[in-house]
Protein backbone atom coordinates (compact mmCIF):
# COMPACT_ATOMS: atom_id res chain seq x y z
CA UNK A 1 0.00 0.00 0.00
CA UNK A 2 1.37 3.45 -0.87
CA UNK A 3 2.47 5.41 2.17
CA UNK A 4 1.32 8.94 3.06
CA UNK A 5 3.66 11.83 2.28
CA UNK A 6 5.70 13.58 4.94
CA UNK A 7 4.41 17.01 6.05
CA UNK A 8 6.81 19.16 3.99
CA UNK A 9 6.31 17.19 0.78
CA UNK A 10 2.55 17.19 1.25
CA UNK A 11 2.51 20.96 1.76
CA UNK A 12 4.37 21.36 -1.55
CA UNK A 13 1.79 19.16 -3.26
CA UNK A 14 -1.10 21.16 -1.75
CA UNK A 15 0.57 24.41 -2.83
CA UNK A 16 1.16 23.28 -6.44
CA UNK A 17 -1.47 20.72 -7.46
CA UNK A 18 -5.08 19.67 -6.95
CA UNK A 19 -5.67 16.69 -4.67
CA UNK A 20 -7.89 13.80 -5.75
CA UNK A 21 -10.06 12.36 -3.01
CA UNK A 22 -13.05 10.17 -2.24
CA UNK A 23 -15.88 11.47 -0.06
CA UNK A 24 -18.31 9.06 1.56
CA UNK A 25 -21.92 10.16 1.76
CA UNK A 26 -23.20 7.60 4.24
CA UNK A 27 -26.93 7.22 4.89
CA UNK A 28 -28.94 4.81 7.02
CA UNK A 29 -32.38 3.19 6.83
CA UNK A 30 -33.96 6.24 8.49
CA UNK A 31 -32.80 8.59 5.71
CA UNK A 32 -30.16 10.18 7.94
CA UNK A 33 -26.67 11.17 6.80
CA UNK A 34 -23.50 10.55 8.80
CA UNK A 35 -21.39 13.67 9.41
CA UNK A 36 -18.23 14.26 11.37
CA UNK A 37 -17.23 17.45 13.18
CA UNK A 38 -13.86 18.34 11.65
CA UNK A 39 -11.00 18.81 14.09
CA UNK A 40 -8.43 19.98 11.54
CA UNK A 41 -8.11 22.40 8.65
CA UNK A 42 -9.06 23.24 6.01
CA UNK A 43 -12.68 22.70 7.17
CA UNK A 44 -12.13 22.76 10.93
CA UNK A 45 -15.27 23.31 12.99
CA UNK A 46 -17.70 22.25 10.25
CA UNK A 47 -19.72 19.08 9.94
CA UNK A 48 -18.42 17.23 6.89
CA UNK A 49 -18.82 13.81 5.29
CA UNK A 50 -16.02 11.31 5.89
CA UNK A 51 -13.43 10.99 3.14
CA UNK A 52 -9.80 10.98 2.23
CA UNK A 53 -7.15 11.47 -0.42
CA UNK A 54 -6.17 8.93 -3.03
CA UNK A 55 -2.45 8.18 -2.81
CA UNK A 56 0.01 8.01 -5.69
CA UNK A 57 -0.11 4.55 -7.38
CA UNK A 58 -3.18 3.54 -5.36
CA UNK A 59 -6.01 2.01 -7.39
CA UNK A 60 -9.48 3.49 -6.84
CA UNK A 61 -10.85 0.26 -5.36
CA UNK A 62 -7.96 0.05 -2.91
CA UNK A 63 -8.26 3.73 -1.99
CA UNK A 64 -12.01 3.39 -1.42
CA UNK A 65 -11.58 0.37 0.88
CA UNK A 66 -8.74 2.04 2.82
CA UNK A 67 -10.69 5.28 3.28
CA UNK A 68 -13.84 3.49 4.46
CA UNK A 69 -11.86 1.46 6.98
CA UNK A 70 -9.83 4.47 8.22
CA UNK A 71 -12.76 6.88 8.40
CA UNK A 72 -15.53 4.56 9.62
CA UNK A 73 -13.82 1.49 11.05
CA UNK A 74 -15.76 -0.86 8.77
CA UNK A 75 -15.01 -2.79 5.58
CA UNK A 76 -16.77 -1.96 2.32
CA UNK A 77 -15.85 -2.26 -1.34
CA UNK A 78 -16.45 0.39 -3.97
CA UNK A 79 -18.62 -2.12 -5.82
CA UNK A 80 -21.30 -1.67 -3.13
CA UNK A 81 -21.36 2.14 -3.43
CA UNK A 82 -23.01 4.48 -5.91
CA UNK A 83 -20.87 7.14 -7.56
CA UNK A 84 -22.61 10.50 -7.12
CA UNK A 85 -20.20 12.32 -9.41
CA UNK A 86 -17.06 14.42 -9.51
CA UNK A 87 -17.04 17.63 -7.47
CA UNK A 88 -14.54 20.44 -7.08
CA UNK A 89 -13.72 21.94 -3.69
CA UNK A 90 -11.53 25.02 -3.46
CA UNK A 91 -10.74 25.96 0.10
CA UNK A 92 -8.97 29.15 1.21
CA UNK A 93 -6.69 27.45 3.76
CA UNK A 94 -4.62 24.31 4.18
CA UNK A 95 -3.92 21.54 6.69
CA UNK A 96 -0.78 23.28 8.02
CA UNK A 97 -2.23 26.78 8.43
CA UNK A 98 0.47 28.23 6.14
CA UNK A 99 -0.62 31.65 4.82
CA UNK A 100 -1.44 32.07 1.12
CA UNK A 101 -1.64 28.33 0.41
CA UNK A 102 -5.08 27.20 -0.73
CA UNK A 103 -6.38 23.65 -1.04
CA UNK A 104 -7.96 22.39 -4.27
CA UNK A 105 -9.74 19.03 -4.24
CA UNK A 106 -11.23 17.05 -7.10
CA UNK A 107 -13.62 14.75 -5.25
CA UNK A 108 -15.22 11.50 -6.34
CA UNK A 109 -18.27 11.37 -4.07
CA UNK A 110 -19.77 7.96 -3.33
CA UNK A 111 -23.04 7.11 -1.60
CA UNK A 112 -23.07 4.19 0.86
CA UNK A 113 -26.14 2.91 2.67
CA UNK A 114 -25.65 1.31 6.08
CA UNK A 115 -28.07 -0.50 8.34
CA UNK A 116 -28.99 1.38 11.51
CA UNK A 117 -27.19 -1.18 13.67
CA UNK A 118 -23.82 -0.80 11.90
CA UNK A 119 -21.16 0.16 14.44
CA UNK A 120 -18.88 2.92 13.23
CA UNK A 121 -16.01 4.68 14.93
CA UNK A 122 -14.64 8.19 14.35
CA UNK A 123 -11.14 8.79 13.03
CA UNK A 124 -8.62 11.35 14.28
CA UNK A 125 -9.92 14.10 11.97
CA UNK A 126 -13.33 14.29 13.67
CA UNK A 127 -14.18 15.05 17.29
CA UNK A 128 -17.49 13.25 16.90
CA UNK A 129 -19.71 11.51 14.37
CA UNK A 130 -23.45 12.11 14.28
CA UNK A 131 -26.44 10.98 12.24
CA UNK A 132 -28.38 13.97 10.89
CA UNK A 133 -31.81 14.03 9.25
CA UNK A 134 -30.76 14.90 5.70
CA UNK A 135 -33.26 17.79 5.46
CA UNK A 136 -31.88 19.33 8.65
CA UNK A 137 -28.27 18.90 7.46
CA UNK A 138 -29.14 20.52 4.13
CA UNK A 139 -30.36 23.65 5.97
CA UNK A 140 -27.63 23.95 8.61
CA UNK A 141 -24.87 26.54 8.29
CA UNK A 142 -22.72 24.32 10.55
CA UNK A 143 -22.67 21.70 7.79
CA UNK A 144 -20.03 22.70 5.25
CA UNK A 145 -21.40 23.98 1.93
CA UNK A 146 -19.41 21.36 0.00
CA UNK A 147 -21.11 18.59 1.99
CA UNK A 148 -24.53 20.13 1.37
CA UNK A 149 -23.82 20.00 -2.39
CA UNK A 150 -24.04 16.18 -2.27
CA UNK A 151 -27.55 15.99 -0.82
CA UNK A 152 -29.60 16.59 -4.01
CA UNK A 153 -27.84 13.63 -5.71
CA UNK A 154 -28.47 11.42 -2.66
CA UNK A 155 -32.13 12.44 -2.27
CA UNK A 156 -32.80 12.16 -6.01
CA UNK A 157 -31.17 8.75 -6.32
CA UNK A 158 -32.32 6.96 -3.17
Amino acid sequence: MPLPLDRETFLEVVRDTPLVSIDLVVTNDKGEVLLGLRSNEPAKGFWFVPGGRIRKNEALDAAFSRIVECELGIRRSREGARLLGAYEHMLPGNFAGVPDVTTHYVVLAHHIKLRNDTIISPDVQHTELRWWPIGQAAQSDTVHKFTREYFPAVIGGR
